[in-house]
């Protein structure tokens, strides 16, 4: 697949100009970083989406990208990562709105009880929906999405709007070392992140021949300012600089698939 055009990290304009992008976990440091890279790298538009995403949500966050990336228009979304209906939904507002899709980025999660003896059944099927279920419905959906190709002489009235000759896409799901082994956090977050990595494994065949590829961050342990409840424990979670390694896995140039990409910060 020839995307040198659509892909140069020599482009003056970033080198995901054009690209249209949701981003779930928005309201977190995690999902506001991923938005700020996307947009630094020339994103014509991002869903920043969270269950209570309001027009006023990342005020901060919109305002000083409308400074520093004024092309980039940034879309406070609500939406239920959950929800087979909202997923849909979702993808029939940004087809409508901007005609094309190309990054889907899964960073919601959920921590879950400490301790197994406080894990519930109802626990385990919120860490499950969260970090498994959420991902299942970009894997299944969204690559017919991403499919859409772009009209070059349509005019969509948008800043950063360009052509899409070729199907690609990219969804990459934000997810911990606590899918690789245990002993990071309570057993529910533990399994939910194996499961996590169970969805991009299999996506690798299910996306096969589609252009559309599924890889994983699983970042190291970092303290992102998530309460504990009183826990004594460093949560394993993304931290500064991470991010660029997830564009990594949205751009062109370097062409994976079903990579879990763990990230230790050190220092």
């Amino acid at each position: 697949m020839d995307t040198t055009e659509d892909f140069s990290p020599y482009r003056a304009d970033g080198k995901l100009y054009g690209f249209v992008c949701v981003v779930t976990g928005a309201s977190q440091p995690v999902g506001q970083a991923i938005i700020e890279e996307l947009a630094a790298h020339g994103a014509a538009s991002i869903y920043a989406c969270d269950k209570t995403a309001s027009p006023t949500s990342y005020t901060t966050l919109v305002t000083r990208l409308s400074h520093t990336q004024p092309n980039t228009k940034i879309i406070p979304y609500p939406f239920d990562v959950t929800s087979e209906d909202a997923t849909l939904s979702l993808l029939d507002e940004v087809l409508a709105a901007f005609g094309r899709l190309d990054v889907w980025v899964c960073s919601s999660g959920l921590l879950g009880p400490a301790s197994i003896h406080d894990t519930s059944p109802d626990d385990l099927a919120r860490c499950f929906e969260a970090h498994s279920l959420a991902p299942f419905f970009a894997l299944k959906h969204a690559p017919a999405a991403m499919g859409k190709l772009m009209e070059e002489e349509k005019e969509w009235g948008y800043p950063n709007a360009s052509p899409k000759r070729q199907r690609y896409g990219s969804i990459v799901v934000v997810a911990s070392v606590a899918g690789g082994y245990g002993g990071c956090w309570g057993p529910a977050y533990t399994m939910a992140c194996h499961a996590a990595m169970g969805v991009v494994r299999a996506g690798v065949k299910v996306l096969k021949g589609s252009g559309v590829r599924i890889n994983a961050v699983s970042p190291g342990q970092v303290d992102v300012g998530v309460d504990l409840q009183g826990v004594s424990f460093v949560l394993y979670c993304l931290g500064d600089g991470v991010e660029e390694k997830g564009v990594w896995l949205r751009g062109g140039e370097s062409w994976c698939e079903g990579l879990v990409l763990t990230v230790i910060l050190l220092g």
